[in-house]
């Protein structure tokens, strides 16, 4: 089991950036995969990005691709979000997830997912 911290949420203008990082600890060889979902009040959560710790295979839901960009630091055990051209429609709260992926679970499947962090408040208004 890992546990997942995120932190870098805020409140942004439309078209402006943010950055999320989540620090993994505890069990880290339990995990294969690491990546971010989103929630908006009454809607379900929904994939945003994720990656493969070892080889850094990045994987995205396609309406997010070229905005988004997920990152990870093996040093320093950290997964990131960089966002761009934020729009209100991206306002949700951003979890980060860990898992390990065999193959069972596409990467965008929360059942793919065992260990999820607490969630960081994204707002983009103006």
């Amino acid at each position: 089991q890992v546990q997942l911290v995120e932190s870098g949420g805020g409140l942004v203008q439309p078209g402006g950036s943010l950055r999320l990082s989540c620090a993994v600890s505890g069990n880290i060889f339990s995990i294969n995969t690491c990546g971010w979902f989103r929630q908006e009040p009454g809607k379900e959560r929904e994939f945003v990005a994720a990656i493969r710790w070892g080889d850094g295979t990045t994987y995205y839901k396609d309406v997010m691709r070229g905005r988004f960009t997920i990152s990870r630091d093996n040093a320093r055990n950290t997964v990131n979000l960089q966002m761009n051209s934020l729009k209100p429609e991206d306002s949700a709260i951003y979890y980060c997830v860990a898992g390990y992926n065999d193959g069972i679970y596409a990467y965008s499947a929360i059942e793919g997912y065992r260990s999820w962090g607490q969630g960081t408040q994204v707002t983009v208004s103006s």
